[in-house]
């Protein structure tokens, strides 16, 4: 079987044999093609088009050609929709011919949103290889692991060795480091045959820094009416933005038909402005649901600040346009109960964190329209309460809240084990879909710092920016201090990130994998096929304590009692229902006398008609 998705740009193989080259350069009057492959170059001109377009059809091209545009100046640029580039992001672009993959998952039929068990993972940092191959060699570990799909960071081509992944310029080639192309759907494929969806991060609110080439030829892709913390705004909805905006939604087309994905993340949404009906966000949701999602599930999840729930409406618990959200609320509440940490977001949190908790446990976000401090005091967010469980992603760990921290330390650096397991328990079986970061099943002790590879004059300058923006934590105040931050651009730091897997022949780390295994497969067997779940009732117990009680589907009861503080509380009443899995031995006696002492989770079940 073959999978391509044709493109009005790009370089696109004929049925003739012949290539068509097509770019948006409505700021140039001429533009050549140079193909740059082994032997003699040629330089073609490109033939102007209605609308800014130049185009071009040679039979001089052929799959595995390289090519770049040449505009009058004599510069020349990467295709920004070339599916590989090879070189890098200055270098030349490839032309791909995707039906030369033959794919063999035709029985994969994707799976349903309430399975949801979400592993995010960086490429470069997950296996010793850094590559689409090393994680594809890992896939045993994460199917026995008990997780349903992998999240992968952003892997648009990046400049340099090394990066997170949001700072991509070429959105629709996989970044060479890790693989060609067909290298991510043998992934993808394999992936599939384990029984695991793959999510695909995308960022569409902004290019990185360096090998942007978009402004040189078409300076409309971009717009000063609004700006991001990156610049200036992409244009989604200024004058010449229909080709802006159909640039992002074939680039999520392409990843979700060509690469056979399950889903995309779209990275920071609240960083895209559109001011049109309807907007960027829900013209995209509506060609991928008219489109690839016709034939089966595809998920799209947003990361999006302003916790707009308009995005996430149902119709019948299907969703109208996006499936999930990211739930920054539940992680931050939880984080700060662990913690004590009050810093930065943090504030917005540190004075009730278990009511806030429990709210985003029953009702998803935490702030639906209330002011938030940390923001001086603007409203944030929209009514969440009328959504399912499924609708909100929730998470102890992901790439932003360890890497962000100055030294990118985990939440085992910060919490002690036993808050550490107590906070395990109590997501991995709780209604909303759970998101682990690499190693966390094992409790992994390997840091996640931020890490990049631009050239030297802009490396400088990001390296020295990454340090003023810890300044004013008071352990980095004094500028030696700030010193022990890691240097992005230094290979060390990229090092330092990468998986010790090593660390699972030790009984502490082979412990915690254990512990989530057992969950996840209660979770599978038990909670998941009678998702979504609705609140019947929620309660702060104690300062650190929590009870909540859901109805799943099928009319059965799921209970939840959490102390998560170091002094033991006393329940007011004893809950009913069957022990579904304790945080630690002895806990059903002490239910018993209504006892709940400190760290301890118990999970309820009550089957229907009990």
């Amino acid at each position: 079987m073959n999978r391509h998705y044709s493109m009005p740009f790009g370089a696109e193989l004929q049925t003739d044999g012949r290539v068509r080259f097509r770019l948006w350069a409505p700021a140039l009057t001429r533009l050549s093609l140079a193909l740059e492959g082994p032997g003699e170059e040629q330089l073609l001109e490109m033939e102007p088009r209605a609308g800014g377009w130049f185009e071009l059809t040679s039979a001089a091209a052929r799959a595995g050609s390289r090519y770049r545009f040449v505009a009058p100046d004599g510069q020349r640029v990467p295709d920004p929709a070339a599916r590989f580039n090879p070189e890098d992001v200055h270098g030349p672009s490839e032309v791909i011919d995707p039906t030369a993959f033959c794919w063999e998952d035709a029985d994969w039929h994707g799976r349903p949103w309430q399975e949801a068990v979400i592993y995010e993972l960086h490429v470069g940092a997950f296996s010793p290889s850094g590559t689409f191959d090393g994680v594809r060699e890992r896939l045993d570990h994460l199917a026995a692991l008990g997780v349903t799909a992998l999240e992968l960071m952003p892997v648009a081509d990046f400049p340099g060795a090394r990066n997170w992944g949001y700072d991509g310029v070429l959105p629709f080639a996989p970044d060479s480091r890790y693989g060609r192309p067909e290298a991510l759907k043998r992934l993808v494929q394999a992936a599939h045959q384990h029984g695991l969806m793959v999510l695909l991060d995308v960022v569409y609110n902004h290019f990185g820094p360096e090998g942007n080439y978009l402004h040189t030829y078409a300076p409309t892709f971009f717009t000063h009416r609004h700006t991001t913390p990156w610049g200036a705004a992409i244009n989604f909805d200024g004058e010449h933005s229909q080709a802006v905006r159909r640039f992002f939604i074939d680039n999520a087309l392409y990843w979700l038909e060509e690469f056979n994905l399950d889903g995309l993340r779209l990275d920071a949404v609240h960083a895209i402005y559109d001011d049109g009906q309807p907007d960027i966000l829900i013209e995209l949701a509506e060609a991928v649901r008219a489109g690839p999602a016709r034939e089966r599930p595809r998920h799209l999840v947003l990361e999006n600040d302003d916790n707009a729930t308009r995005y996430l409406a149902r119709e019948a618990q299907h969703p109208h346009w996006y499936t999930a959200q990211w739930n920054d609320d539940c992680h931050h509440a939880l984080h700060t109960l662990l913690t004590g940490e009050s810093q930065g977001y943090y504030a917005d949190y540190a004075q009730y964190p278990i009511r806030l908790l429990v709210r985003c446990l029953s009702e998803g976000f935490a702030f639906q329209g209330e002011p938030s401090p940390y923001r001086g005091g603007a409203a944030r967010g929209e009514p969440s309460a009328g959504l399912p469980s499924t609708a909100f992603v929730n998470f102890l760990q992901n790439h932003d809240q360890i890497g962000n921290r100055a030294l990118g330390e985990r939440i085992t650096q910060l919490a002690s084990p036993r808050a550490v397991r107590a906070a395990h328990i109590l997501l991995l079986l709780a209604p909303a879909p759970p998101l682990l970061f690499m190693g966390e099943e094992w409790d992994s002790q390997t840091p996640f710092p931020f890490f990049c590879d631009f050239g030297a004059e802009l490396a400088g300058a990001v390296r020295d920016g990454r340090r003023r923006e810890f300044a004013h934590f008071p352990e980095f105040s004094a500028p030696g201090a700030r010193e022990r931050i890691p240097d992005p651009n230094d290979a060390a730091t990229f090092a330092l990130a990468q998986l010790d897997w090593s660390e699972l022949t030790h009984p502490i780390h082979a412990g915690a994998l254990a512990l989530h295994r057992e969950l996840l497969a209660l979770r599978r067997q038990i909670i998941a096929p009678r998702l979504p779940a609705r609140t019947r009732r929620s309660e702060r117990l104690a300062e650190h304590a929590l009870r909540i009680e859901w109805q799943l589907t099928d009319g059965a009861l799921l209970g939840l009692l959490a102390n998560l503080g170091q002094a033991g509380v006393a329940l007011a009443d004893t809950p009913g229902g069957e022990l579904l899995y304790a945080s630690e031995a002895g806990l059903e006696e002490l239910l018993q006398r209504s006892e709940l002492p400190g760290w301890s989770v118990v999970w309820l079940f009550a089957p229907t008609g009990a």
